[in-house]
């Protein structure tokens, strides 16, 4: 029944599914046959039992302290073989540029001195650490897990708008959200060729186990979390269980000797990968928070000894800072003497000139301002939907401190028929595909988590700020060999880098600490 898409409207920007109203593009032409057929009231049903499946199933993400069911909507987004082969490439190729920015940054820091970043960006960041200076991961990686959020504009072309480089999250929705819509839409999936994403452990585990201290021929990997209060503890217990590694908290653990181990029913065991979920400043009391009741003591004196693998690695919050993020493109063509496959949404320094900040500051309706170290889409303002009292307390501070901001062009984002109510209405998305390096190679994770915007109009995405997911399916094979990406020459391989309460007792009070540092830990929300 075409009832579902009475009144769809084309909104400003890049619709996925229409060319034109009525017209499907020929990647969604099968799923758009098979939601034609459908009532409303029979997708409505097929909604109800994904969202009591997710509910059964603990497949939650706490918002504001309250566990709720992570939103998935029915209706999938479908990326094709061309496009995905673009995004593929330009994930691989920015990874490799972060990777060698990193190495480089924490040792020799010849992109300071050659004058590629300004040693100010780098040493003013929040999340620059001199502690992690001269650890040498065993086979160099110190990007094991990537998220790099991406967004298509106007024209349909993908623009990278942040990386997350630390411990980004949202990768088990991922899989959980295919298992779900195989349930619901199998018709579809029956008559679609699309590529697979239940191989993501095993990729990880592979990168995890080949990151591994030098001499250690069978390494020992955990998973470290900060605990059941964390709003993204399923993903965690999750890719443990996926692998077939334990999950660990720091109170498993212990470093003696420079060696870590872990307490089991059958002794101490030592550890050599450490695929940590929590923030640096709560990982090691000794060189970090001493407050830390959820990190390790010693384990960063483990690492720069050779004797312990963190994944991933202590300090790569200064490539996720978002006033380095302007500088990817330069450290694209630093590192790899190549142009950048992915561009960055167009993006303004508001320390570095003057007359940039006067622009910025004239233009604040129809510029987005960021926090330089925020995330899950935390303390930015969208000029064109602040009232002016916001506009002028954000001016504020911004003069105080430039440093502490970027501005981007605001751009309309791409939209995706969702599910609202008893009707298909256009809902804005952005997409965060996934990135696992091994050392040998950077493999990308098939369509990444899609999220979406619930509310109409709305352009922040985070599941952390109230947005929901969708299912991402990469075709395996092109629909029309006559319908490439809108901006990607086909085959492109993937680039090589050149080498350059009152009265609580005691034990209450430690108890009460350690849920709020679980609660708090700076993970990348999705």
């Amino acid at each position: 029944m075409a009832d579902l898409f009475e009144d769809y409207r084309l909104g400003p920007g890049w619709d996925e599914m229409f060319a034109e109203p009525a017209v499907p593009r020929p990647s969604y032409e099968t799923l758009y046959a098979t939601l034609q057929a459908l009532s409303s009231a029979d997708l409505g049903l097929r909604s109800e039992v994904l969202q009591r499946a997710f509910l059964d199933q603990g497949i939650t993400f706490a918002l504001k302290g309250v566990e709720r069911p992570f939103p998935l909507d029915i209706v999938p987004r479908v990326i094709t073989a061309a496009e995905w082969a673009h995004v593929e490439a330009g994930v691989a190729q920015r990874i490799q540029a972060l990777e060698m920015f990193l190495a480089d940054v924490y040792g020799p820091a010849t992109v300071l001195s050659d004058g590629i970043v300004p040693r100010r960006v780098v040493v003013t960041s929040a999340h620059f650490h001199r502690e992690a200076a001269g650890i040498n991961p065993a086979n160099g990686v110190r990007i094991h897990v990537a998220g790099v959020d991406l967004i298509r504009d106007e024209q349909g072309a993908f623009r990278v708008l942040e990386d997350n480089v630390r411990t980004p999250s949202g990768v088990s929705y991922v899989i959980e959200n295919r298992r779900a819509i195989s349930h619901v839409l199998p018709e579809v999936l029956a008559s679609t060729r699309i590529r697979p994403v239940d191989s993501y452990p095993a990729q990880l585990l592979a990168a995890l186990r080949a990151a591994a201290p030098a001499g250690v021929s069978d390494p020992t990997v955990v998973v470290l979390t900060p605990g059941v209060h964390n709003s993204a503890y399923f993903e965690h217990t999750l890719l443990a269980r996926e692998m077939g590694v334990e999950l660990v908290e720091g109170r498993d653990l212990l470093c003696a000797a420079n060696e870590v181990s872990m307490r089991t029913t059958a002794g101490e065991k030592r550890v050599d990968v450490i695929y940590r979920r929590i923030d640096d400043d709560f990982l090691d009391p000794v060189h970090f928070r001493a407050d830390s009741m959820i990190g390790v003591a010693g384990l960063l004196n483990a690492a720069r000894c050779g004797k312990v693998t963190i994944a991933n690695a202590v300090g790569n919050g200064v490539a996720d800072d978002k006033l380095l993020y302007t500088y990817v493109p330069d450290l694209i063509r630093y590192y790899l003497a190549q142009e950048p496959i992915l561009p960055n949404v167009t993006a303004y320094r508001l320390e570095d000139n003057p007359d940039v900040l006067e622009y910025a500051l004239g233009r604040m309706d129809s510029l987005v301002f960021k926090p330089v170290d925020g995330s899950g889409g935390a303390g930015i303002v969208i000029g064109s939907r602040a009232s002016e009292e916001v506009l002028e307390k954000l001016r504020a501070r911004i003069t105080v401190d430039p440093r502490g901001w970027i501005a981007q062009e605001e751009v309309a984002l791409s939209m995706v028929p969702t599910l609202i109510g008893n009707r298909l209405r256009g809902r804005h998305v952005d997409l965060r595909p996934f990135a696992v390096n091994d050392g040998v190679a950077v493999k990308v994770l098939p369509g990444g988590l899609t999220r979406v915007a619930l509310p109409e109009g709305e352009l922040v995405v985070n599941s952390s700020q109230g947005g929901g997911s969708k299912d991402t399916w990469v075709l395996a094979e092109a629909t029309d060999p006559s319908e490439p990406s809108p901006q990607h020459p086909r085959g492109a391989a993937i680039p090589q880098p050149r080498k350059p309460d009152p009265g609580p007792g005691t034990g209450e009070v430690v108890a009460q600490q350690q849920q709020q540092q679980q609660q708090t830990v700076g993970e990348a929300p999705c």
